[in-house]
């Protein structure tokens, strides 16, 4: 479901593909090549959201900013079903697992990764190509060129799903 609230009305890309189940309200722009899971929340009621291209934001997933503030997440991001987003910076390529907290200010960098269940609490900064795990995050390693092949592929099966998605997703009553 998408809402406009106070005027401020959502910007989809027609590239994407937003679930009947998730909820888009107020500022929030969306990429090319972004799929919205089931039960999502992006919600832009007085902070802004901005979302890049070809990013997955799975099942169950909130994103939010506090008021005046922007939650920014890159291109070719996953996002782990159960995970929560807000006022923070996720760039590009990086994987957010299933259960996961980035929280206010944070920096999840370039290609890092967060285990299941990490928490990245208030101004921390997960450094690019980093491995994460814990509460709070703690680095545990890097990765490789393989995981990053890997990855890509695993990223284009979402990107591939928004027109799959939009073409053979019929309802059953």
């Amino acid at each position: 479901m998408i809402y406009e609230f106070e005027g401020r009305v959502p910007k989809i890309s027609p590239k994407a593909y937003i679930h009947e189940a998730a909820v888009v309200l107020g500022d929030v722009t969306i990429g090319d090549g972004v799929w919205v899971g089931p039960n999502a929340t992006i919600r832009g009621d007085y902070g802004t959201i901005v979302i890049g291209n070809n990013s997955a934001v799975e099942d169950n997933v909130v994103i939010h900013a506090r008021p005046g503030e922007k939650t920014t997440i890159g291109n070719w991001v996953t996002i782990g079903h159960g995970s929560i987003i807000h006022t923070a910076t996720i760039e590009d390529y990086a994987v957010i697992g299933t259960g996961s907290v980035v929280t206010d200010y944070a920096v999840v960098g370039k290609w890092a990764v967060l285990a299941e269940g990490t928490v990245v609490k208030i101004r921390q900064i997960v450094e690019p190509e980093t491995i994460v795990v814990g509460v709070p995050a703690q680095p545990k390693g890097k990765i490789n060129e393989e995981y990053k092949n890997q990855w890509t592929s695993f990223k284009s099966i979402y990107v591939s799903f928004t027109e799959r998605y939009k073409k053979n997703l019929r309802r059953i009553e």
